[in-house]
């Protein structure tokens, strides 16, 4: 198995990619320790993976919480001594859409909303496994930014701004902690099959618009995106850091 015994924190598991990965680590030998501030529907992720014979634990979770940041480090520890990879994947967008949504129609409450998730969850994310993984030696931590952080027509103002400060922190986290064995990469997904724009996918409209960017015509399935994740969890990606996985079907090719 290719992450037999370590242990993995996925935030924003109760769905799409964060939920898929969870499942899949799990079956790679992982001991996975699930969030999401959807707490009952995290829990029902888990309690498949148990009964797949996984090894998992799920909380509730505010990723914008230095307090819950401090609770899931504190049970990831207790439970299984260690952390060995840390998916920061929780995320949220404007709810305006990308071709109305600028500086002029977002309000500072927007603004500071997905930002708080986005970039300030990611943050404090980093800043709560590090000290765990600089004792263990080592680990991995896993980034979700998005193609928005590599052209500016990749998704609404807020959510693109916040991305970008993903990038840029993975890089600094990469620089700064290789002397640790900390490794810290990046993924860029275009746009994926998951809740946050599976409604808007169902007309036929919005998704012959939204595909016909991609060359390869269709947007990314969450597990095409968890397998990058996995990739990067594993000691196959053991000389891989401050790297950018760009899976967004050649849309920032075109």
């Amino acid at each position: 198995m290719r992450l037999q015994d370590k242990v993995i924190i996925v935030t924003g598991a109760a769905s799409g990619i964060g939920a898929t990965a969870a499942r899949l680590f799990a079956q790679e030998g992982a001991k996975v320790i699930a969030t999401d501030v959807q707490a009952p529907a995290v829990l029902i992720v888990v309690e498949e993976v148990l009964r797949n014979g996984g090894s998992a634990l799920a909380m509730g979770h505010n990723v914008a919480s230095a307090a819950d940041w401090h609770q899931v480090v504190e049970r990831a520890v207790g439970e299984f001594g260690r952390i060995d990879v840390l998916l920061n994947n929780a995320g949220i967008a404007d709810k305006a859409p990308v071709s109305f949504s600028t500086p002029e129609t977002t309000d500072e409450a927007e603004w500071d909303r997905i930002v708080d998730v986005n970039l300030k969850g990611t943050f404090l994310g980093i800043k709560a496994v590090l000290p765990v993984m600089k004792e263990n030696g080592g680990g991995s931590i896993i980034n979700v930014s998005s193609v928005a952080a590599l052209i500016g027509s990749g998704g609404p103002f807020a959510y693109t701004a916040s991305k970008g400060g993903v990038r840029s922190l993975t890089k600094h986290v990469a620089f700064h902690y290789g002397r640790f064995n900390i490794r810290a990469n990046s993924i860029h997904p275009g746009g994926v099959r998951t809740p946050m724009i599976e409604a808007d996918l169902r007309n036929p409209d919005i998704e012959r618009a939204v595909t016909a960017s991609i060359p390869l015509g269709r947007v990314a399935e969450p597990a095409e995106i968890a397998n990058l994740a996995l990739f990067l969890a594993s000691d196959e990606a053991s000389y891989l850091t401050g790297a950018e996985l760009v899976a967004d079907g050649g849309l920032s090719a075109a």
